[in-house]
């Protein structure tokens, strides 16, 4: 596997823990977005991308957030110790979508995507920065989408008018 492409965008509050949001491209085919950057006590580290999880209310079958106190429906208050707690105790609150098998990946992932950070902080400190354009899944409908000079390295030759 090689990362061939990492994309990175830097958050506005530096007081935040979440520094910045990244994608990587693995050999110029697969794209991961959504990886986080945060700064936890041992220095900054690489979060994959996750979604929160849900139940569903007994009374109204409405989904709702592990968290939720009442159902976003209907309103019935729910049981506050629903959810599947770990060996800890806790509630597991989110689930990655997309996540390295083996620690070999994720140290590769996590040394290449930080590598790219530290070099976007420095660039962000030079006269007339401007931040990289970062792709939104829902900005992207269609290849029709994509600006002119994207389309060919993106799809190939022949693929599009």
């Amino acid at each position: 596997m090689e990362i061939t492409e990492v994309r990175v965008k830097l958050t506005e509050a530096k007081k935040n823990r979440l520094q910045a949001f990244c994608s990587i491209t693995i050999d110029n085919d697969f794209v991961v977005r959504d990886l986080k950057i945060i700064e936890g006590q041992k220095g900054a580290f690489v979060a994959m991308p996750s979604r929160k999880l849900s139940d569903r209310c007994p009374k109204c079958a409405g989904k709702n957030h592990l968290r939720a106190h009442f159902c976003n429906d209907c309103g019935t208050r729910l049981d506050e110790k629903r959810g599947q707690g770990s060996y800890s105790g806790k509630i597991k609150l989110y689930a990655d979508t997309a996540h390295p098998i083996n620690s070999k990946c994720r140290e590769q992932i996590q040394q290449q995507v930080l590598t790219a950070f530290k070099e976007e902080l420095q660039r962000s400190t030079q006269p007339g920065y401007r931040p990289p354009r970062m792709e939104d899944v829902e900005d992207i409908d269609y290849i029709g989408d994509y600006p002119e000079e994207d389309k060919e390295q993106r799809f190939g030759e022949g693929i599009f008018p």
